[in-house]
């Protein structure tokens, strides 16, 4: 039975709803307790900068802003490599059971912290050693988002040069929002009002440009561009870039859900938009590294944010838990916040499942010549006969549109090889797969033009991105000045330079940019998704010992919380294993920078594990206390 993109959507929708009207108002009403009349860190602490109280409409979308990068967007896009199915049943298993609790209470327990991060809660709850050592997990896990999300923006950004400009564009203009808005008369009503007219310009201006083939940047050239923005960003004061720059992008993320989602629900309803790839390939497709995978535990190294993500936790304690308002806002805030990025991700599966053909054929056309492998010289059209020979078809000696057609059609028709050859396939395209998939999708159901689509698809997808980017480097600058606190008291000349705002951004973005740029996307993800994913299990055994020895909460609230974060641990700590074992000699054998990648991802990703066990046997002391013993 075919089964539409639209229907799943749906399916998606309603499940969310169910969950947030049961699991939900449980957690709140049984493990959080909130209560309204006590005053949140936005009203005590208030600052008017970092403690303000907020609308909760207005933080709701800023904390979705904020938490969805390219993990809900690129994870699934390559899990396809098991089936729409597996991956599918993964986001949402993740999102209502794992991801939903781990936002909620880590926003939920900084607030009764006074706006703390987890980091900071894991020291206060588990001892002082947690906090460096957390923070230590934090910053190597935030080195690793830097240097694959720049890889995937300055991939897309490279095939799709319109949306880099556009992009670029809606940098300078937010810095005038920033200072319309704040220094001038026009205020917040008249800035909102020239943002929307900014947006517009930019799309329009990114869609000429690419038509007349203005400007286009290199992969490596665009990682300049992000390594300079991205140290900028993360030192400057926040209303001068990130806050407008977010304020404009909430605009474009909400109109991407909603032009998505509705065209995928009108395909449905007029009997098109059916699912196309396969179901199910097998439970070892060559996803994670280009090496067999088993699905169970390598899947959270593949799916992060749109099944769950710890980086979330260092949003909802870092930002997000300082705006509150009114706890009450919380579930709102938290919760539905990361069920939105489980639709998301739906999204993404099922326009990817229904138009990938279509997105195929237009990348390797486009792109047939183009070396996708400097060392070896080889190129799209190679790749493409490698797997054309796999399938036991001829040669293809020119890429004509009917000869590709017919490929991708035996491509998608063939679970087996498209499980060996998907991902490295999409990687060789540089994911245009997807901003295409969104704009077929779109163009189908309501006409809207391929081109303007692809690049505004590339836009949102890079806008939710680009916000990640540098909010990872915000954060990992404010791990690693905790890192240096010792060096205060011994050697106050070293701490002021290590410490230094600058300094500490460059760091980290001189670091992540170096590791992106070798183009080793398939061994950087599945490293940056298991140190995510297996932050979030961290959080959850701080927050576990928060509900159960500060809340006090039922046995059942209890469960709800133990539960994952001991689930996820096992799976990702094996996965991790896993991954230094196969995936990092794999890739250290071939030589090269490649294999210089590797090993440094590779130390760092056994870093990480190691600081993980040590957090490991500090939450199983606790847990076993009657009494808790606060530092």
């Amino acid at each position: 039975m075919d089964i539409t993109a639209g229907v799943l959507i749906i399916i998606g929708l309603i499940l969310y709803v169910i969950f947030y009207f049961t699991h939900g108002k449980y957690l709140e009403k049984k493990v959080v307790r909130p209560d309204p009349s006590r005053e949140t860190p936005a009203k005590k602490l208030y600052d008017g900068v970092d403690y303000v109280p907020a609308n909760k409409y207005v933080l709701y979308g800023h904390h979705f802003a904020s938490i969805a990068g390219a993990g809900p967007i690129v994870g699934p896009a390559i899990a396809l490599g098991w089936g729409w199915l597996p991956s599918l049943i993964w986001v949402w298993f993740g999102n209502v059971f794992v991801g939903v609790v781990h936002d909620y209470l880590s926003l939920m327990a900084s607030v009764r912290y006074d706006g703390r991060s987890i980091g900071w809660i894991a020291g206060k709850l588990m001892g002082k050693k947690a906090t460096y050592v957390f923070n230590s997990y934090i910053w190597f896990s935030l080195l690793l988002v830097v240097a694959a999300f720049g890889a995937v923006i300055s991939a897309l950004f490279s095939a799709t040069p319109g949306a880099g400009v556009a992009a670029l564009l809606l940098l300078v203009f937010a810095v005038i929002t920033g200072f319309l808005m704040y220094k001038t008369p026009l205020g917040f009503k008249g800035g909102t009002v020239l943002a929307i007219v900014f947006i517009i310009l930019s799309v329009y201006i990114g869609v000429i440009s690419q038509l007349n083939h203005w400007f286009a940047l290199t992969r490596e050239q665009w990682l300049i561009v992000l390594l300079i923005y991205i140290i900028i960003a993360a030192s400057l004061p926040v209303w001068v870039l990130l806050q407008p720059r977010d304020y404009m992008n909430a605009f474009i993320l909400w109109a991407s859900l909603a032009i998505g989602g509705g065209a995928l629900i009108w395909l449905a309803i007029t009997g098109r938009g059916v699912m196309e790839i396969p179901a199910y390939t097998s439970f070892s497709a060559n996803v994670v590294g280009g090496q067999p995978s088993p699905f169970w535990p390598t899947v959270p190294l593949v799916i992060a944010c749109g099944a769950l993500s710890g980086f979330h936790s260092l949003v909802g304690s870092g930002t997000s838990s300082k705006q509150l308002a009114n706890e009450l806002h919380g579930l709102f805030v938290g919760y539905g916040g990361m069920e939105t990025e489980g639709f998301l991700s739906t999204m993404v599966i099922g326009s990817i499942g229904a138009y990938g053909s279509l997105a195929l054929i237009d990348g390797i056309m486009s792109g047939w010549n183009k070396v996708i492998n400097k060392a070896t010289g080889m190129t799209l059209g190679d790749l493409v006969n490698k797997i054309a020979s796999a399938l036991g078809m001829s040669t293809i000696s020119s890429p004509t549109h009917d000869a590709i057609q017919t490929f991708v059609n035996n491509f998608i028709n063939n679970p087996d090889i498209f499980g060996r050859f998907y991902a490295g396939l999409a990687t060789a395209i540089k994911w245009s797969v997807i901003p295409r998939s969104y704009a077929y999708a779109t163009n189908a159901a309501f006409g809207l033009d391929l081109t303007v689509m692809t690049i505004f698809g590339t836009l949102w997808i890079t806008g939710f991105a680009l916000t990640s980017l540098d909010t990872a480097t915000r954060l990992g600058r404010y791990a690693w000045q905790e890192l240096m606190e010792p060096l205060k008291m011994r050697a106050k000349n070293l701490y002021n330079v290590l410490a230094n705002k600058w300094v500490a951004s460059a760091i980290l973005a001189l670091l992540g940019i170096a590791l992106a740029w070798s183009g080793s996307f398939l061994v950087l993800w599945p490293a940056f998704a298991g140190m995510n994913q297996l932050l979030s299990s961290l959080a959850l055994m701080t927050l576990s010992v928060w509900v159960a020895k500060v809340q006090k909460a039922p046995t059942g609230g209890k469960i709800l919380v133990v539960a994952p974060a001991v689930f996820m641990w096992i799976t990702v700590t094996s996965a991790l294993l896993w991954y230094e074992a196969v995936v990092v000699p794999a890739w250290i054998g071939i030589g090269g920078a490649k294999a210089l990648t590797a090993g440094v991802v590779g130390f760092i990703t056994a870093v990480g594990v190691a600081l993980n066990l040590y957090l490991f046997v500090l939450w199983l002391k606790r847990m076993r206390e009657k009494e808790l013993k606060t530092e």
